[in-house]
């Protein structure tokens, strides 16, 4: 298929197979996007299959999200330079390799590099899947065209519990990988036979010095606000791995100013709508990981659901997220972008605030009310924030800047996790009533929900895991307060600060046909 540079004009015939290609590649975003959370309902099953110890099962986890975060702003550049679609390809047939070595593992640390290679591979994907945009729809139909790869991304944080807690129910640890193997290769088939090729002929090379400060960088922050959370922000392993994150990101950027065409293009922020699309994507990250890192032990161990239970029971979430997927491109033409960011913004605040206020006696109908809005609220503003940044980009930069969007979406979400962790843990702690017990067995049972259930069970203390369940909607209930604030305070400062658009024109934002050397 020919090369189309992204720096030169679209075709004016637009590829009657535009559409058919762009769910090929949302079909490749929603397996890498439920893949970050399918684990959450997959731990238990695989630390008793594999034996892994505690620090073997976090790193199951946390391997993939560190090597996704650091290998994200390379990957763009590699994108922008070699080739989208080749980049995007490549990065699909990865993640189906090391699916297939994850499925056929019977080893923790086997486990553990599997994780991050898919990690590697879902950084070359998720820039390069909006980044294709521009060579593949004509400017009327781009804004369109990522919303539905922003709801494709959306969307899997909350399938990835129901795919686990099916497949898990149903067949053997491993297929919670397998399900992969076969989702990717027909993304792979499809981006060769459907996507044009695409890439920016005047692409700097790849700036080994720089890739290096940004891989270390972004990978020592992300592990050191994963573990500060579990294990303490005083310990010699979480302070150093931030400090050297600050000293390596530090550097990127002095090198970043100092090159006409880098990796960290920091010069992109100064378009305000990126900058503050950017802004509101990165912090609805943050607050959704308040929700997600809550809401599953709270079906399980409150409400008494097994794996695929919990999953279901975040449907309504889908719900609204289907709702505001078919919603959010009108009212953008109706009202902008800007207020439509506000108006998901203060959805999600007034969700989180009513979750909030959930008691040990609410059953499941209260959180299927605020989980339906909180849907709504995330696809408004989370598919909007960034199709908003994404079609501000000048096509000769959409590698780049899309890796700068998720790269700090990610940074995002790894400080949601660490904060909302910390407050979780602490409230549940303080309000946990361990009169009565041993101070081993009192540690144990504050260590967490699941723990505190066990110990009563071996114990014949039904009180405790009543004491138990009551901290922990104490602890959830912080978590979802403090969260639904950020919201709301966030919803402030986007309608403050985000210039408006005009309503109406929904290309306002598209970018003009640039030369390749051109920067806004």
């Amino acid at each position: 298929m020919p090369v189309t540079p992204p720096d030169t004009a679209t075709t004016e015939v637009a590829d009657p197979r535009r559409w058919l290609a762009l769910v090929a590649v949302a079909l490749s975003v929603l397996v890498i996007s439920f893949d970050m959370t399918i684990l959450n309902v997959a731990l238990p099953t695989l630390a008793s299959q594999l034996q892994a110890t505690t620090g073997q099962q976090q790193w199951i986890v946390d391997a993939y999200t560190v090597v996704f975060a650091a290998a994200m702003l390379p990957a763009g550049l590699l994108g922008d330079r070699y080739g989208r679609r080749r980049t995007l390809t490549a990065g699909l047939a990865l993640f189906g390799l090391a699916s297939a070595v994850g499925m056929l593992t019977d080893s923790p640390g086997t486990l553990v590099a599997a994780r991050a290679g898919m990690g590697l591979a879902g950084a070359l994907v998720m820039p390069m899947s909006m980044a294709v945009i521009p060579g593949l729809f004509p400017a009327a139909e781009q804004r369109r065209a990522t919303a539905i790869l922003a709801a494709a991304l959306a969307g899997g944080a909350p399938l990835g519990p129901l795919i686990g807690g099916f497949l898990l129910q149903h067949f053997w640890w491993g297929s919670i990988f397998a399900i992969n193997v076969p989702l990717t290769a027909i993304g792979v088939v499809a981006c060769v036979l459907l996507l044009p090729e695409s890439r920016n002929p005047a692409a700097p090379r790849m700036d080994l010095p720089g890739t290096a400060l940004a891989a270390a960088g972004l990978g020592a922050l992300t592990y050191g606000i994963i573990e500060g959370a579990d294990t303490g922000w005083g310990d010699p392993l979480v302070v150093g791995p931030l400090v050297g994150s600050v000293l390596a990101l530090t550097a990127l950027v002095l090198r970043s100013r100092r090159r006409s065409d880098p990796m960290l293009d920091l010069a992109l922020l100064a378009d305000r709508t990126f900058r503050w699309s950017s802004v509101a994507a990165t912090l609805i990250s943050l607050v959704l990981f308040g929700a997600f890192f809550v809401l599953p032990l709270y079906f399980q161990s409150v409400l008494g659901a097994d794996a695929l239970g919990s999953g279901l029971r975040l449907m309504p979430m889908m719900l609204g997220l289907l709702i505001a997927a078919r919603l959010s491109d009108r009212l953008v033409g109706r009202i902008g972008v800007r207020t439509v960011i506000t108006l998901g913004l203060a959805l999600l605040g007034g969700a989180l605030l009513f979750g909030s206020r959930t008691g040990t006696s609410d059953g499941y109908g209260r959180a299927a009310i605020w989980l339906t809005v909180l849907g709504l609220g995330m696809g408004l503003s989370l598919i909007t924030a960034q199709a908003s940044a994404l079609i501000t980009l000048p096509p000769a930069k959409a590698g780049v800047g899309s890796g700068l969007l998720q790269t700090l979406r990610q940074i995002g979400g790894a400080i949601g996790i660490a904060a909302f962790g910390s407050l979780l843990a602490g409230a549940y702690r303080g309000a946990l009533d361990t009169g009565g017990l041993p101070a081993e067995a009192a540690h144990r049972a504050g260590k967490s929900v699941v723990a505190a259930d066990a110990l009563a069970r071996a114990t014949g203390r039904p009180a405790l895991s009543a004491s138990a369940h009551a901290a922990y909607v104490h602890g959830m209930g912080v978590v979802l307060l403090v969260a639904g604030l950020v919201a709301v305070v966030s919803a402030v400062l986007v309608a403050a600060r985000m210039p408006a658009d005009r309503a109406g024109d929904q290309t306002a934002d598209a970018p003009e046909p640039t030369g390749a050397g051109d920067r806004r």
